[in-house]
């Protein structure tokens, strides 16, 4: 049984951190891109940014230059490290493992107010 555990969230100010993780059971984590999405109510789920088995990444637009993916497979982890956080980036932020089939973690909220 697959199961991805997202943690990390919060709410921060303008400007601050966060470090979401996801720690993955039930796969052999090493061969799966791993990713990380966002939604907002009334929006549809956008990816944020991916990591594949080989350690290749891509970032959406609005993440380049302010986030970073990176993954630990001894501890069979993704992570989204989040810098200079701005409220457009409010969502629920959601881990996807993808190799054949797609599995999603429950989801975590991350909301960015003053």
């Amino acid at each position: 049984q697959v199961q991805l555990v997202e943690s990390g969230g919060g709410l921060v100010q303008p400007g601050e951190s966060l470090r979401l993780s996801c720690a993955a059971s039930g796969i052999i984590f090493s061969v799966y891109t791993m990713g990380w999405y966002r939604q907002n109510s009334g929006k549809q789920r956008e990816l944020v940014a991916r990591i594949t088995s080989r350690g290749s990444t891509n970032y959406a637009d609005s993440a380049k230059g302010r986030f970073t993916i990176s993954r630990d497979n001894a501890k069979n982890t993704v992570y989204l490290q989040m810098n200079n956080l701005k409220p457009e980036d409010t969502a629920v932020y959601y881990c996807l493992c993808s190799r054949v089939n797609d599995y999603w973690g429950q989801g975590i909220q991350v909301t960015v107010s003053s």
